[in-house]
């Protein structure tokens, strides 16, 4: 599979500015479900304390983002969903993959006791889920237009396909009838 640099590096912006939106929005989030939970302050406070905590969580929130955006643009136009199903679907598998370690949370993350219990819980659940969702549309929808140029023409999806099964009738030749004499 041929990996193209700026392909990748507009997958990582679009990563970038995915985590980015995720991180703005924490304060409302938090105030919605009720859990004061903050990604950036997680990341952060694994690597250090005091005031720069939060500066240092939103850059490796960013930095993950861009990860998982370079790594997304190689990959989605080889996944076989519809266009605007493929960050959703990226999103929440990263979410699956994810939520299990909120279990060790309080017991291995050195400032763990700062941060609420989120394993079990199904506010904390519904928020993370939330946040990766919003994280899986903003990156496939901006990935897809920054890159739109490079995909291959292909059939939008609801174009070949009907509820019946069958096709549509734009899709649908004849062959063999010959042409009236004039």
């Amino acid at each position: 599979m041929p990996v193209s640099r700026a392909v990748t590096a507009r997958g990582a912006l679009a990563g970038a500015v995915a985590a980015t939106v995720w991180a703005l929005q924490q304060p409302l989030d938090r105030r919605l479900f009720g859990v004061p939970y903050d990604d950036c302050e997680l990341l952060g406070k694994a690597v250090t304390r005091g005031r720069w905590a939060l500066p240092v969580g939103w850059a490796l929130h960013a930095a993950n983002g861009a990860l998982l955006g370079a790594v997304y643009a190689n990959v989605a136009p080889r996944v076989p969903l519809p266009s605007w199903a493929r960050g959703p679907a990226v999103g929440m598998a990263e979410h699956a993959a994810t939520w299990p370690a909120t279990a060790l949370v309080p017991a291995l993350h050195p400032a763990g006791a700062d941060f609420p219990k989120l394993w079990g819980s199904g506010r904390a659940l519904a928020q993370a889920t939330w946040r990766h969702g919003l994280f899986g549309v903003v990156l496939g929808e901006l990935e897809r237009r920054l890159n739109a140029e490079l995909e291959p023409e292909i059939p939008a999806y609801e174009a070949v396909v009907s509820p019946n099964g069958r096709g549509t009738l734009e899709h649908a030749t004849v062959v063999g009838l010959a042409e009236p004499d004039a």
